[in-house]
């Protein structure tokens, strides 16, 4: 939406002047003409640039002032019966920027408009413009606000696990592609652990599905309480969770890993007692995917579920490095 909102207005705006600009050239309205076509053609390389990786603010804000600026420059050229283009200008800069910055830009606007307006109508025409001017902006920015926060929420629930509040398989791949660019740009090192939690079907059987969406929760509060504010937790499976660590080595990784297991070994989640976890854990490799450094960590999982479950393995280059608990 971000990308293709801006994009609709400019063509809509293009689509909109166009005509205008014919008839103005067949008129000899050589002034109005060329205002025209440096709207269209501003808006025609704005559209554009949206298109370009992350210009899309920088299209947003620059298409709001254009409307704006194209707004004032058309009603001080052809004087006060204009006016009416100052209803869509004004919308459409709601739309294009956050709901505070649409109003300072409107509340400029308007003042700019007074010299044109005041010295060409009578003070009860006057009026009715401004007031219908700032009920539009009114209602426009509390539409904004409104879709604004509806937006945002949307896209967090996008995000997260509805049971656990965790990232969910989406997020977790937005994390993935991140991490690994920053290690391409910056060689920054990055782990991530793969956490399943051992005979979670059992429990479920024995226990009830209430019960182990209780596990699922309390493991989740767990884990949260452990890592970092800078690491991130993901569910991407049934029982399955992965935890990406930003700056930190295997070593490191391998040794929170088994904190984790110990911490929720100790906890006894479950309500005939204990509950243990496996987990997999690997270095992001140089040039690695995002693809490759997870099927990593899942072969490491794997090592661990089959040397007998309640275990930490070491995914390195080429191999896994399997380890003891009692280490």
């Amino acid at each position: 939406m971000e990308v293709y909102l801006p994009l609709f207005l400019s063509v809509v705006a293009v689509l909109g002047v166009a005509p205008f600009l014919v008839i103005r050239l067949f008129s000899g309205e050589w002034v109005m003409a060329g205002v025209d076509a440096l709207i269209i053609a501003g808006f025609s390389f704005l559209g554009m640039s949206v298109l370009r990786p992350r210009r899309v603010r920088f299209a947003s804000v620059s298409l709001a002032i254009l409307c704006v600026v194209g707004m004032l420059t058309t009603i001080y050229v052809q004087e006060e019966r204009m006016v009416f283009w100052a209803y869509p200008a004004l919308l459409a800069v709601f739309y294009l920027v956050k709901p505070w910055e649409a109003l300072a830009i409107a509340a400029v606007a308007l003042l700019a408009l007074a010299p044109e307006l005041g010295t060409d109508m009578d003070p009860l025409r006057l009026t009715t413009v401004y007031v219908t001017l700032i009920t539009t902006s009114a209602f426009a920015c509390a539409f904004a606000l409104l879709t604004r926060g509806q937006r945002d929420q949307l896209l967090k629930l996008a995000r997260k696990d509805p049971l656990t509040g965790a990232g969910n398989r989406r997020a977790l791949d937005e994390k993935l592609k991140e991490v690994c660019a920053v290690q391409t740009r910056a060689n920054v090192p990055a782990s991530l652990l793969l956490i399943d939690i051992d005979n979670f079907k059992e429990i479920n059987d024995e226990f009830g599905h209430p019960a182990g969406d209780q596990i699922l929760v309390r493991l989740t509060e767990i884990i949260q309480l452990r890592i970092r504010v800078t690491d991130s937790l993901y569910r991407i499976g049934g029982e399955e969770f992965v935890v990406v660590i930003e700056g930190q080595k295997k070593e490191q990784a391998r040794r929170l890993a088994e904190q984790l297991r110990t911490l929720v070994e100790a906890n006894e989640l479950a309500p005939g007692g204990a509950v243990t976890i496996s987990l997999g854990v690997a270095e992001l490799a140089a040039g690695e995917s995002p693809e490759q450094w997870l099927r990593r960590a899942d072969i490491a999982l794997y090592e661990s579920k089959r040397h007998g479950r309640n275990q930490t393995s070491l995914a390195t280059t080429g191999k896994v490095l399997h380890l003891d608990p009692a280490r």
